[in-house]
Parts: structure tokens; sequence; C-alpha cells
């Protein structure tokens, strides 16, 4: 029984991430983030990380909805055959 339970201790333990590597990948997703970088090298605190990134993404989802929506609207008010039809058809592809 004692065997078993070591056995998924070990497997378990294998399988965590460890602290040093939850830093170092907070650390590059701090990277990313755009407010991250007029920071500079000021050290915050993980959570603040996770917040940030949460925040970032939801407004990259709005933004794609807001081009999504000026998209259709240009497409609506332009004539199929058109020149500047065919150049959004083309960067779309």
């Amino acid at each position: 029984m004692s065997s078993r339970r070591a056995r998924s201790r070990q497997s378990t333990s294998s399988s965590r991430i460890t602290d040093e590597q939850i830093n170092d990948l907070v650390s590059k997703l701090q990277a990313v983030l755009p407010e991250a970088h007029i920071r500079g090298a000021e050290r915050v605190s993980a959570a603040k990380v996770l917040q940030e990134t949460c925040n970032y993404i939801r407004s990259l989802h709005r933004e794609v909805d807001d081009l999504s929506e000026r998209l259709t609207e240009l497409l609506a008010t332009t004539e199929a055959s058109s020149a500047q039809a065919a150049i959004i058809r083309s960067l779309l592809m």
C-alpha cells in the first residue's frame, strides 16, 4: 500500500511545475503585455500580471469584434464588383 502511495507522489511531483518555472512563465507573459513595456523592469506580482493578461485579452476580443463589425459595414456599402471590394477580398485571404 505504501509503495502505491510513493509511486503516486512520485508521478504527481514529476508533473508539477516548479516555482521557478512559474516565475519564468510570468516574466515571459509580462514581457508581451503592452503595459509591461512601460513599467520596464519593475517587479509585479504574478496575480497582477495574470489580471493584466485577462484585461488585455478582453480588449483584444473587443477590438476584433469592432473590426469585424466595421468590415461587415464596409462590405455592405461596397459594390461587390468594385476595385475596393477586390482589395478587401484579397486582404482577407
